[in-house]
């Protein structure tokens, strides 16, 4: 929701610390003596607090595996304690977003990285049986915060760097943040295997908090140019195509980090798994969904974006129908084997949704008749508006989804149920994306699919 001034702003007097008057990395010239170097430098320390933010948002995931019969606490109980730490992550992304105009993007990773300390060092102090359950549901909430260190990030980083090189940056300071979620998680197991316990865990990330915070104020840099631009922000939510997409990611994103949050938790609850047994293999599904989702994206650029995710939802929609026959078999094999394909999948289709977006209000500035640069220029401000409330709405997939294992598992004790739901998901999934952007109007192929694989020549259909 924020975009560069088109013409370079004086910082005020009162401004101190690591500012950058003057930044046009579009201009060639500019950006090989000295604009690269800055910028790869901002996007290294970028991706660590953003990184280590990810594990904190997703740090519940584990620690509910740590907390046996000794803490009181149902799968019910567990699955509302992830819920919570989802919503609030996906909420304070909007806040997140407009902060890094507001502060700057070096001085807000300082903050938005020191805030980690909170959800942190509170869970540290709480963690041991006897505990309520709404102090740990209080600590949860608090850790939700990680989740918008993406936001801030992915807004930070889009200021530093051209057009041309967009697409790469912000799908490795992405990719960089999303590994975060095994990382807590093979963490986790390295502390469960040495019999150690929840309180080890934080500890450890406590330091790394510290360092990002440190080396952010050290090494990374504020824009004086970056501003807010409000008005795109208020187009951007009038447009359908923003709440559509949002939809999308629901599938997509949402599924990603709610699977996240719950594998572990499923695995124990309906196979009995232990915690070292859970987090054995707890990783590996978002470790693989975190590492593909660059490919989803090269796969939208060559092939259209709406025509990977139509049939990214196909395929997981497949591998949900065969978790649901695995659940109903109680065959703990396929059941793993089918999840962690829809974690891959899931992956895949972050990729996806999200190239589809400058696309798809590309495709819209032609269809208003304008051209060449002009063109462009309104389609990056209206996609550069829309994707934190594409992103935030996208996040709140998770909170629906550890909601429908809670409710599944306290109506007919196993995940069945939500899968099954999951399934008729993908459904209206595949169905809105054929429906808006693929579907063939008068004769023409309308769709904004071959917009979102950067072709010049698409159609726009107004839905």
């Amino acid at each position: 929701m924020t975009a560069p001034s088109t013409a370079p702003a004086a910082s005020p007097p009162s401004r101190k610390g690591r500012w950058i008057e003057e930044w046009d990395p579009e201009d060639e010239a500019f950006w090989e003596e000295k604009g690269e170097k800055t910028a790869r430098r901002n996007l290294l320390f970028s991706v660590l607090s953003e990184h280590v933010g990810f594990s904190i948002w997703t740090l519940w995931s584990v620690m509910v595996l740590f907390m046996g019969p000794e803490y009181g606490l149902t799968p019910a109980d567990k699955f509302f304690i992830v819920s919570m730490a989802t919503l609030v992550g996906a909420i304070v992304r909007v806040p997140y977003t407009f902060a890094v105009a507001l502060f700057g993007g070096r001085n807000w990773t300082i903050v938005s990285a020191s805030l980690l300390l909170i959800p942190t060092i509170a869970a540290f102090v709480v963690m041991e049986p006897g505990t309520s359950f709404t102090t740990f549901l209080v600590c949860a909430m608090l850790a939700g915060i990680g989740g918008g260190n993406f936001a801030s990030s992915m807004t930070n980083i889009n200021a530093f760097f051209p057009l041309r090189k967009k697409g790469w940056a912000l799908g490795l300071n992405a990719g960089g943040g999303n590994i975060g979620v095994p990382v807590v998680q093979l963490v986790g197991l390295a502390v469960i295997g040495a019999s150690g316990g929840p309180r080890v865990l934080l500890g450890i990330y406590i330091p790394f908090i510290v360092l990002a915070a440190g080396l952010a104020a050290v090494k990374m840099d504020n824009i004086a140019s970056l501003k807010n631009d409000t008005g795109a922000a208020r187009e951007a939510v009038k447009d359908a195509h923003t709440w559509i997409m949002s939809f999308l990611y629901v599938g997509t994103f949402g599924s990603f980090i709610g699977y996240s949050f719950a594998f572990g938790l499923v695995l124990q609850t309906q196979f009995g798994r232990t915690p070292l047994q859970s987090a054995y293999v707890t990783f590996i599904g978002p470790l693989l969904g975190s590492l593909i989702r660059p490919v989803g994206g090269w796969l939208a650029d060559r092939y259209g974006g709406a025509k990977i995710t139509l049939w990214n939802f196909v395929g997981m929609a497949a591998a949900t129908g065969v978790i649901v026959i695995a659940s109903m078999q109680k065959s703990l094999p396929l059941f793993t084997t089918a999840f962690i394909a829809l974690f891959v999948l899931s992956g895949l289709g972050n990729g996806s949704t999200y190239k589809m977006i400058p696309g798809i209000f590309h495709a819209k500035a032609v269809a208003k008749g304008l051209e060449g640069e002009e063109a462009a220029a309104y389609g990056r401000r209206l996609s550069g508006a829309s994707m934190g409330l594409i992103g935030a709405v996208g996040a709140l997939g998770g909170l629906g989804i550890n909601l429908a294992f809670r409710q599944s598992f306290l109506s007919v004790g196993s995940g069945t149920g939500a899968f099954v739901s999951f399934l008729a998901f993908y459904a209206a999934c595949f169905a809105v994306t054929w429906a808006v952007y693929l579907r063939r109007q008068a004769g023409a192929e309308a769709h904004a699919t071959a917009a979102s694989g950067a072709k010049p020549q698409l159609s726009y259909v107004e839905v």
